[in-house]
């Protein structure tokens, strides 16, 4: 154990958790092995969709020296955002938690600069960059190394004290420090809850997500119409999903997050179903300024909405009587 290595450790871990993280951990800058044939494989069945950019630059994805000259450390972060406010209307299209305030990218963003700037001052120039979900950045595989959980059925990074209710960030930097080194143990167990709430059956095996039939996926990333086949299976979301972790035992164990920016537009949690399906231009504006929301513009919004509000055409269950 290097003294100085540990100090600056310390040091950054202490600074993050003056900045609202919930967690920090580091792990040692190197070549992601084991996720390799998993990205590999999960690409070439095309379970990424739409989402062309997962094809794009695989290697930075399982390196993270090719993103930053130097690299030595992958430092991660988490952020609670969890809630326990309701949407009053029952009827009301559903948000995720993650988006009923501002936009997590700038939140953490802001923190990520504050952090860096400070290991600037206190320990000396380091070349360093952050990156929040924006980048080719294996978020949950540095965070697992880094010990801050374990990768559920879901595919969710889980915290055995808090949950999955977290933004994972990174600062990858040109800087030795001390790594943890013993990621968590998988403690899922033979829980099956969220493969089998998913209405969509897009936990295809454990572990395995099929991001093109996920409900976030469908509502934020899709660009094109919904497919009919996903007609009655939505459960009302209309802009990302909390099935799988809503579900998760785990998340018993989630505490308020403490972010005031991440507290909802006094506007959003009122709205009624008319009020989402009569949404205007100006309304989306006021309500979803500095949102997450705004990722899908009003006519992604209004997409979903119209879709939720399709039903399937009954199948009679006796073939119709023609008359003689």
């Amino acid at each position: 154990m290097n003294p100085q290595h540990k100090a600056y450790s310390d040091l950054i871990k202490a600074e993050a958790k003056k900045l609202g993280f919930a967690f920090c951990g580091i792990a040692k800058a190197t070549f992601l092995e084991e996720e390799a044939p998993r990205l590999e494989a999960w690409l070439k069945q095309g379970m990424h969709g739409e989402m062309q950019y997962m094809e794009n630059h695989f290697d930075k994805r399982l390196d993270p020296r090719l993103l930053v000259d130097g690299a030595k450390s992958v430092i991660s972060l988490a952020l609670n955002y969890y809630t326990d406010l309701p949407q009053t209307d029952p009827e009301a299209p559903k948000i995720s938690k993650y988006a009923f305030g501002t936009d997590y990218h700038f939140v953490i963003k802001d923190k990520l600069k504050q952090l860096l700037q400070t290991i600037n001052e206190q320990i000396g120039e380091v070349n360093g960059r952050a990156f929040v979900d924006s980048a080719p950045v294996l978020d949950k595989a540095w965070a697992k190394k880094a010990g801050l959980g374990w990768v559920g059925k879901n595919a969710n990074l889980i915290n055995k004290q808090t949950g999955s209710f977290f933004f994972l960030a990174e600062l990858i930097v040109d800087l030795e420090l001390e790594y943890d080194i013993a990621p968590t143990a998988d403690h899922c167990g033979t829980c099956t809850r969220c493969i089998d709430a998913c209405p969509t059956d897009a936990i295809v095996a454990p572990y395995i997500v099929n991001g093109s039939k996920c409900i976030s996926y469908l509502t934020i990333e899709l660009k094109n119409e919904i497919p009919a086949s996903f007609t009655d299976k939505m459960e009302g979301w209309m802009f990302g999903c909390d099935i799988c972790q809503d579900v998760c035992p785990w998340n018993r164990f989630s505490v308020l997050n403490q972010e005031p920016a991440f507290t909802p537009h006094p506007e959003l949690l009122d709205m009624t179903k008319r009020d989402w399906e009569e949404i205007t231009e100006e309304v989306f504006k006021k309500v979803f300024k500095n949102s997450a929301v705004k990722r899908t513009k009003l006519s992604g919004l209004q997409r979903n909405i119209r879709f939720l509000n399709s039903q399937a055409e009954p199948v009679s269950e006796f073939p119709p009587v023609i008359p003689s």
